[in-house]
This record gives structure tokens, C-alpha cells and sequence, in this order.
């Protein structure tokens, strides 16, 4: 199978099955879905969706959270992973936005990548959900699929998959797309026991078809060895 086909046939699918895809974060404007996406790296969108809302409350913007301690700020997040440093970021990236933008989160992966605690992946998370741009967020999630599925070929890093995602996806597609690669990853293609026989693109996936191969070579040689076993009796 081509590659592009490939991607043919899985926007085709999710288009069908998932056309509202959207982030499990919770979230009401850009400044909270920055301060959760910070929240999230190696923690469970469940977990951070705890914390936020009594967060929120008591600093529903940059200034307000700028203002606060870092204790402060901790004593909200405390049960999100590596809390002391997500504490620390959280003010520091609060401080910039309200000295240097004013509060308002800036549409430019550039300039987003300027905040403290904000990688190129929650840089792009913010510029494809808020914004709708067409770049692609590779979290661990889209890293495994996307290599498991064949979107990608002998990918080694999260920014060769982010190019070639982009490369191929049709453009108005990726802010989606993104959403459609997790959640696939998440729930259906997990990192550890994937659910193969629920996949609804099973037939396009380079991993699967090549478990199927082997699984149907190891029959045919038993097979085979069983009627010579047979035979000879």
C-alpha cells in the first residue's frame, strides 16, 4: 500500500467515526488550555482535568497567577506528576504573558515557544486547537501509532514525525487529526496490548498486516509439517 493511500483511507475512516474530535482537556479560553497542556506532560489528561477547575478559580488569568507564589500555585497541582517544577513554570510562563503580551496568548508557535515550561508540542497543541493552524502536536501518542500504522517510515524522533504528518495530511485536516491519533492511541491502539481486533483500520496498519503475515506463515508451516508427519505414518 502507498503511503498517501494509507492516509486516504484513515482520514476517510475517523472522518466517519470521529468527526468532532476534539481535546479531553477541559478547558473555557487560551490561557487555561496553555496552563493544562503545561499540566498534562507525562500525566493523564483525567488527572489534570481534576486540578484545573479550583486552579481556575483563583487564577482565571496571567496577572492573577503571576501574582501568586509558586506555593501557591503548587498547592493546587500538587497531584499532577513533577508538580514542583509545573508549579515553577506556571508562574514563570504567567509572568512573561502578562509583561510581554499583555495575557493574551499569542497565536505564533514561535512566540509561544518564548513562554517558560512551553515546548514545540504544547506550542503547536495551542496554535492547532485555539488557532486552527495546520501543524501537528506529536505527543507519545502520535509517535506510536503514527509508526505502528505506517504513517511514518523509521521515524526517530517526535519532529521527523511532526514533518511527515504534516507532509501528508491534507492541510485542513491536521488541527483534527491530531485529536484523531491520540485518541486511536489512548483507547484502541494502547502502547501495550493493542486492541487489534477493534480497529477499524486494521487493514491499512503496517503493524497488523505484518503480525497477520507471520501469524499465516507459522500456520502454513505447521500445517505443512503435520501432513508430512502424516504421511509418513
Amino acid at each position: 500500500m502507498q503511503i498517501q493511500e494509507r492516509y486516504d483511507r484513515l482520514v476517510e475512516y475517523f472522518e466517519r467515526e470521529r468527526p468532532t474530535a476534539q481535546s479531553e482537556l477541559k478547558y473555557e479560553n487560551p490561557f487555561q488550555l496553555l496552563v493544562a497542556v503545561i499540566l498534562s506532560a507525562q500525566c493523564t489528561d483525567k488527572r489534570v482535568n481534576m486540578v484545573t477547575p479550583a486552579l481556575f478559580a483563583a487564577m482565571p488569568d496571567a496577572a492573577t497567577m503571576a501574582a501568586a507564589s509558586v506555593e501557591e500555585i503548587y498547592s493546587y497541582v500538587r497531584s499532577v506528576s513533577y508538580p514542583n517544577s509545573k508549579s515553577k513554570h506556571l508562574k514563570e510562563m504567567a509572568e512573561k504573558l502578562h509583561a510581554d503580551f499583555n495575557g493574551i496568548v499569542p497565536d505564533s508557535v514561535e512566540q509561544l515557544q518564548t513562554l517558560p515550561g512551553v515546548g514545540r508540542k504544547t506550542a503547536n497543541v495551542i496554535a492547532a486547537v485555539i488557532f486552527n493552524q495546520s501543524v501537528m502536536p506529536v505527543d507519545t501518542h502520535v509517535f506510536r501509532v503514527s509508526n505502528r500504522i505506517g504513517l511514518t517510515t523509521n521515524s526517530k524522533t517526535p519532529l521527523q514525525t511532526e514533518l511527515a504528518l504534516e507532509k501528508h495530511f491534507p492541510a485542513d485536516k491536521i488541527p483534527i487529526a491530531h485529536h484523531w491519533l491520540i485518541l486511536h492511541g489512548r483507547y484502541v491502539c494502547t502502547a501495550r496490548n493493542p486492541h487489534c481486533a477493534e480497529c477499524g483500520i486494521s487493514d491499512i496498519c503496517r503493524m497488523y498486516q505484518t503480525k497477520k503475515r507471520k501469524a499465516n506463515g507459522a500456520e502454513r508451516k505447521t500445517n505443512a509439517k503435520t501432513k508430512t508427519n502424516t504421511s509418513n505414518q
